[in-house]
């Protein structure tokens, strides 16, 4: 077999399962409004079910609902209507996926959660189905040919679904007001748990704090940057004027030769960028990254200095 031959059939499948997402974007109307208002209204868990493919599929919709705010499991049809029933309850909504809304296990568990009252959104290809007819509401998938050359294997179907999820989960993420903070306490560990659980107060020094006061000279500040790695902020009642780099140094050096007089006043940043103690240390690396500052003083609620966060300490602790 060609290596031309190989690309141009990985292509085709790429192809064929971009094509499908954009006509379900383009689709997408007011049965996903109703559909993630039902979610965001729900007072119980989301109960997910599906067969074969859509229910792996379905296994990692129900965790992305769950990391994300909205309490969500996977039940499997068949164990449903042999005992697994009594997880569910009359405050939950079910997500039922089938592609072609016939599935005789998913269709077996509609009565049951229908007696039950919990509301239902039918994931289909088929808006004619039965699993269709009895949802209270219904998410047309779209998906007339699978990208698998035989038409029988589930591809282009399986990608739709999975997306089609994530856009749920996300819609009602937002429409629950779901924050940073609030995705960090469902993964505090590794990595993630760190770049969203770490603030500035974690990290920062707060104790002999590099400061000056206004009158000071060049000279009082060149110890400060030498022993304070590269910092001085200029303070008067606890509130910051201005701040002296190591940068700033060496600019005024390169216009005069005898700098240890020279008011720090003439030469600090009076517009300097600063952090507050309770931000994400994340948001005050990006900040950092961003206009090529090593080194923030830190202000508390009050406006008043309490700290120096630099870029070094905010990356070995993981916050970026």
């Amino acid at each position: 077999m060609s290596a031309e031959l190989i690309l141009e059939r990985g292509r085709r499948v790429l192809h064929l399962e971009a094509e499908a997402l954009s006509s379900v974007e383009r689709a997408l109307g007011d049965d996903f409004v109703r559909a993630v208002q039902l979610l965001a209204g729900c007072a119980g868990r989301v109960i997910v079910a599906g067969v074969g493919k859509s229910g792996l599929v379905g296994r990692k919709m129900a965790a992305t609902f769950t990391s994300t705010g909205t309490p969500a499991m996977f039940l499997h049809p068949v164990e449903g209507v042999h005992g697994d029933l009594g997880i569910v309850g009359p405050h939950d909504v079910a997500i039922l996926i089938s592609k072609s809304g016939e599935s005789q296990e998913l269709l077996g568990l509609i009565e049951a959660l229908a007696r039950l009252g919990v509301g239902m959104i039918a994931m289909t290809a088929e808006r004619e189905s039965r699993l269709a007819r009895h949802a209270d509401v219904t998410l047309d998938l779209g998906v007339r040919e699978e990208a698998c050359p035989h038409d029988l294997a589930p591809t282009t179907s399986t990608t739709v679904t999975l997306a089609l999820g994530d856009a749920l989960a996300v819609a009602l993420m937002e429409e629950k007001g779901f924050r940073p903070e609030d995705f960090a306490k469902f993964h505090p560990g590794g990595a993630l748990g760190r770049r969203l659980l770490t603030r500035v107060s974690d990290v920062m020094v707060s104790a002999d704090l590099p400061v000056l006061d206004r009158h000071a000279t060049m000279r009082e500040a060149i110890v400060l940057l030498a022993e304070r790695r590269g910092i001085a902020v200029v303070v008067e009642h606890s509130g910051v004027l201005g701040v002296v780099t190591a940068g700033d140094l060496t600019r005024l050096l390169e216009r005069h030769t005898d700098v240890l007089s020279v008011p720090v006043a003439s030469v600090m940043t009076t517009t300097p960028r600063l952090a507050q103690d309770h931000e994400l240390g994340s948001a005050v690396v990006h900040r950092m990254e961003t206009y090529g500052i090593m080194a923030m003083p830190v202000l508390d609620r009050e406006d008043r200095l309490v700290g120096i966060v630099h870029l070094h300490d905010l990356l070995r602790a993981g916050a970026a």
